[in-house]
């Protein structure tokens, strides 16, 4: 058991593991995830020690990254994560990565062999010595910062720079290479927080960076062509829930009196019931946004950079309007840019524009597409996207964090599940890897105490479900929600309309993951639900309580999901029923093809 009362270290000569722990603590850090190993373990001996860290062991150190991303994203606090060297190493780039791409502020403390073995054929030796590769050469392409520390004196200086970068626009991980000898190597610790020291930016959420003075020439020319304009079209992103500033957004929009959209990983910056709400951007989003850019005197990006996943489908659109982007960093389209901290560059613009609140003009909302109806006889044995979808909207708490995995069933849900009023709606679209929200759940709702969603396919759940082991552990209040088509079924979509045919490789055989994780987990709350309103009964059930549930369902392989590149696949089904019939129409994936399960 962490002693409960254990002291932060004092003025005096610690470990250098000690004072690393003790400044994190100092500075806000709650939680450390990883994976341990000998070259990690004092690391995770001082956590146990400093007592008021939690230590936080996940199944895989990629799952252990997203634990510190979930973390970071809903508490907007740096999060850190601790692995071994070697394997355990090695398993942090991908999640890394992810961090990188989608500006998540993440500490990773890695272990290294003793300095005294490198280049003598240590076991995992990542020095560049003697043949070995060099750790640095490795974690250098997906961090902010990167760097061993080569003697215990040198983290007082490195570890200040580490998380300046992590938390510094553009945000992102930092990593620090931790020898063994040197991690139990004696410094002098002078008791004083990190946030006390030079250059460094507290983890602390209630405190920001020193903002760089804004271009008021620029400013004043933003608001100029705002003022000007008879109809705007806001597209909102990450950054606004990174910086919490959706009072400044909802107030700029309200003044404005714009239609407002946001990117697949933003829904929760703007309150999806509002009026002025018009959906989703981009190749899971809604087809009312491209109308409203279509009809847009000016399109404003705000905390986002609009990547491809957030622009597709409105490219031409685009090129026909004026673009002003809002930000830390310049869009992925031609506009006027006007960079800066994203709170403080709203307020200035809002500042000069008039204070009455325009009316928004009429827009059609953001209505779903209809989708081609599901097979015969598939409804009986299995829960459409739509409905399924419905259901977990019927049961979602107003606090609740929701985490959506990639596939099928991630499109439907980004496309058809509103935001909760007051939690975050996470997707991972830097890098998309599939079992991101296993891990990140977890991270966010230790951080939080509250309800936390994931929403994943079974593709998903078998690369790193087994981080619910990690969920039951730590009574972690996640609600795992298994859309189980026995498939990839994105892969096989894909196979069947563009390459004349579903391959069996990516049709799996049936499993009963409740029954499967029923077993494994007896303490776990698991429920199989064979239609929509079972599914809604079992998720209202697990909300009001403490632990961890697992809620899985029966998808179709064969549905396709409401996906801009899909577009065409859906109109050839709908063809195809117009010529066939749906009394007759053979299952998708019956079709030609070698049936599996």
């Amino acid at each position: 058991m962490t002693p409960k009362n254990a002291d932060l270290p004092e003025a005096g000569t610690v470990r250098l593991v000690d004072h690393l722990v003790g400044e994190l603590a100092r500075a806000g850090v709650t939680h450390v995830f990883g994976v341990g190993g000998a070259n990690i373990e004092d690391v995770y001996d001082a956590v146990h020690r400093v007592g008021s860290i939690r230590g936080v062991v996940a199944k895989h150190e990629f799952s252990a990254v997203t634990m510190a991303d979930g973390y970071a994203r809903t508490t907007r606090r740096l999060g850190v994560v601790a692995a071994t060297s070697g394997g355990g190493a090695m398993n942090l780039v991908p999640g890394l990565a992810e961090a990188y791409a989608s500006r998540v502020p993440v500490l990773a403390l890695v272990g290294q062999p003793p300095t005294g073995q490198e280049g003598h054929g240590a076991f995992q030796d990542t020095s560049g010595r003697a043949g070995s590769f060099d750790a640095r050469d490795v974690f250098a392409p997906v961090s902010r910062f990167c760097a061993r520390v080569d003697d215990a004196e040198s983290l007082k200086e490195l570890l200040p720079r580490a998380i300046a970068a992590a938390q510094a626009d553009p945000r992102g991980p930092a990593v620090l290479l931790l020898p063994k000898d040197v991690q139990q190597a004696q410094v002098q610790s002078t008791g004083r927080s990190v946030a006390q020291m030079p250059d460094v930016l507290p983890s602390a959420p209630t405190t920001a960076a020193p903002a760089a003075r804004l271009d008021t020439v620029a400013v004043s020319a933003v608001a100029d062509t705002l003022r000007g304009a008879g109809r705007v079209l806001v597209i909102a992103g990450e950054d606004v829930a990174a910086t919490d500033a959706r009072a400044e957004l909802a107030e700029l929009a309200r003044r404005l009196g714009a239609w407002v959209a946001v990117t697949p990983d933003a829904k929760d910056v703007f309150d999806n019931s509002d009026p002025r709400f018009a959906g989703v951007a981009g190749v899971m989003g809604h087809a009312n946004v491209e109308d409203c850019l279509r009809r847009a005197d000016v399109c404003l990006l705000v905390g986002t950079r609009l990547p491809l996943l957030a622009r597709g489908g409105l490219d031409r659109s685009l090129a026909a309007t004026e673009v002003v982007c809002l930000g830390p960093e310049p869009p992925f389209v031609p506009g006027t840019t006007l960079l800066g901290h994203l709170p403080d560059t709203l307020r200035a613009v809002t500042d000069l524009l008039p204070p009455r609140r325009r009316a928004c003009p009429q827009h059609s909302g953001p209505l779903p597409t209809v989708m081609p109806s599901p097979a015969p006889g598939a409804r009986d044995r299995t829960i459409p996207y739509t409905e399924a979808v419905a259901a977990v909207e019927a049961a979602l708490p107003d606090d609740a964090h929701v985490f959506v995995d990639a596939g099928n069933a991630g499109a439907s849900a980004v496309h058809l599940l509103p935001a909760p009023r007051h939690g975050r709606f996470v997707v991972a679209v830097g890098m998309g890897g599939m079992g991101y929200t296993f891990g990140a759940a977890i991270g966010a709702a230790l951080a939080t105490g509250r309800r936390t969603y994931v929403l994943a396919g079974d593709g998903a759940f078998f690369m790193h479900g087994m981080e619910v082991h990690t969920a039951v552990e730590h009574a972690a209040p996640v609600t795992f929600v298994i859309f189980n088509n026995n498939a990839h079924a994105m892969c096989a979509v894909r196979e069947e309309f563009l390459q004349g045919g579903i391959r069996s490789d990516d049709l799996f055989s049936r499993t009963d993951l409740g029954a499967g994780m029923a077993a494994a987990f007896p303490s776990l709350e698991v429920t199989g639900a064979h239609d929509a309103a079972h599914l809604r009964r079992a998720l209202l059930r697990s909300n009001p309580g403490c632990g961890p549930a697992f809620v899985a369902l029966d998808c179709e392989p064969g549905e396709i999901p409401p996906f801009l590149p899909f577009q065409s696949f859906t109109e050839a089904a709908r063809a195809t029923e117009a010529v066939e019939g749906t009394d007759s129409k053979e299952n998708s994936h019956e079709r030609g093809v070698v049936h599996v399960g």
